[in-house]
């Protein structure tokens, strides 16, 4: 209840015992004209004083300039589950007493619920206190949680793990705007709009291709009210393009003492810490504060900066499509490392097979591959050459990369290794096998597990298979 709410609008007579009820305060009674009554001291239901909300606080009933400029308004935002204790009352309330409904949008995002998928209340005792949280995680990491948790109508539960992953990404780009800041000098400054693509590197183009994309997209998403997705494109962009490529394929050029990127780098983070300063408002200011001092005309702080609507004319296919080509191939060759467990430290050869254009982008970009895969050599041939023998062969849309085995490991031990796994799968099938062909196994057992055990027979036929594709590349 709300004890500032609405009185409820009846008087009680002393005298003869009648109700009064009255628009207005009445001075007696309407039955018996009694001056002696008394209100009573109750108040209307919390949701009545809701509906009145919309108009009631821009100085309705009287035509106030507020109330002439703020209602209606366009978007009311609010949870599912008070749809008609709420939305629909307020609706009604506003035709009621002013003409008209009091927005045109409702946005119902899910409710939180606790790591089980139950609704929090005081009495489970499994409510997540907001405060606790923000001193754990802090602000930012909360608000990004509960925003690229949320989809209209369905409903998120609240977990540690989300929540880490939430701080890490804020760490993520406090880290790479730290990279950036420490490579400018104080008297550096840079223009607020974004170089011109002629002369710049295919990174350089590329990672301007990719905001503008991403701006455009989560103008678009916001615009439909997506808000989860918008921010699930910019966690990608900005962990993944931007930090994990980007930054690292330009220390390459920054230790080789190419051409500066820092006007590249300024300009991305500039831009991307105001498509991500309505999620994360407090990091994204911070680190913008740092910022500015190098940005022209900048303005006086990041909440009234315009935001990012990016341009398709912008886009640079050919760029995308090279360094798509260049991520493919160090993704690959580090699968493969993962795959015959090479040490981190070791470093590999490896061939490329291809047509001229993809040849050609391999070789601007031979350094990078090498560095970022830990390839010792990258030998460049043909599509039509001769492939090798005994290399672990990865196919990709472009290209064809083989990595000679003799390069990656001892293949003597590998194949004793392999046998050993093959014959360890091999008695697992028969096993597996023989039980499933045991009437008294199939008939009596709950048809779950018989499922279960079916199960593991196909996984470990797979496996076995997988084992045998290996040794046979081997040799």
């Amino acid at each position: 209840q709300l004890w500032w709410g609405h009185r409820i609008p009846v008087w009680y007579c002393r005298d003869c015992g009648a109700q009064t009820c009255a628009t207005t305060d009445p001075e007696q009674c309407a039955s018996c004209g009694s001056p002696r009554i008394e209100q009573d001291p109750d108040v209307l239901d919390t949701w009545f004083s809701s509906a009145l909300w919309p108009h009631s606080t821009l100085g309705w009933p009287k035509d106030t300039e507020d109330l002439r400029y703020f209602y209606p308004t366009t978007v009311m935002e609010t949870g599912y589950d008070i749809l008609f204790f709420w939305v629909a009352r307020m609706i009604m309330m506003g035709l009621e007493n002013t003409g008209q409904i009091p927005f045109r949008w409702v946005y119902l995002h899910g409710l939180i619920r606790d790591e089980k998928g139950e609704k929090m209340s005081k009495t489970r005792g499994n409510v997540v206190d907001p405060l606790v949280v923000i001193g754990q995680y802090g602000t930012d990491a909360l608000r990004f949680t509960l925003s690229t948790g949320s989809s209209p109508g369905n409903d998120m539960r609240l977990t540690e793990e989300r929540l880490k992953g939430s701080r890490n990404f804020a760490n993520k780009l406090w880290n790479a705007a730290r990279f950036v800041l420490t490579g400018l000098t104080p008297e550096q400054r840079f223009s607020l709009e974004a170089p011109e693509a002629a002369g710049l590197a295919p990174e350089d183009r590329w990672i301007l291709s990719r905001l503008n994309r991403v701006a455009v997209t989560v103008n678009r998403l916001l615009g439909d009210f997506q808000f989860g997705e918008a921010n699930r494109q910019l966690y990608d962009f900005l962990w993944s393009e931007y930090c994990d490529w980007y930054i690292e394929l330009v220390k390459i050029r920054l230790r080789a003492g190419d051409q500066s990127p820092l006007p590249v780098l300024v300009h991305v983070l500039d831009q991307s810490l105001r498509l991500l300063h309505p999620v994360m408002p407090f990091i994204t200011e911070e680190l913008w504060q740092t910022l500015r001092p190098h940005l022209d005309g900048a303005p006086d702080a990041l909440i009234v900066a315009p935001y990012p609507q990016g341009d398709p004319a912008r886009y640079d296919e050919v760029a995308e499509r090279e360094l798509g080509l260049v991520m493919d191939v160090v993704r690959t060759v580090r699968n493969a490392r993962a795959e015959y467990n090479v040490e981190a430290g070791r470093w590999v050869p490896a061939l490329a097979y291809g047509k001229p254009e993809a040849l050609a982008a391999l070789e601007r970009h031979a350094q990078s591959v090498k560095a970022l895969a830990r390839v010792q050599s990258l030998e460049l041939r043909p599509d039509t050459a001769e492939r090798p023998t005994s290399a672990a062969h990865i196919v990709l849309q472009e290209c064809e990369v083989y990595l000679p085995l003799a390069g990656l490991v001892d293949l003597e031990a590998e194949r004793r290794r392999l046998h050993r796994e093959l014959e360890r799968e091999q008695g697992e099938i028969a096993r597996l096998e023989a039980k499933l062909a045991n009437p008294e196994f199939t008939t009596k057992a709950p048809e779950a597990v018989v499922v279960k055990e079916r199960g593991r027979l196909s996984e470990t036929r797979e496996r076995a298979e997988r084992l045998r594709t290996r040794l046979a590349l081997l040799g």
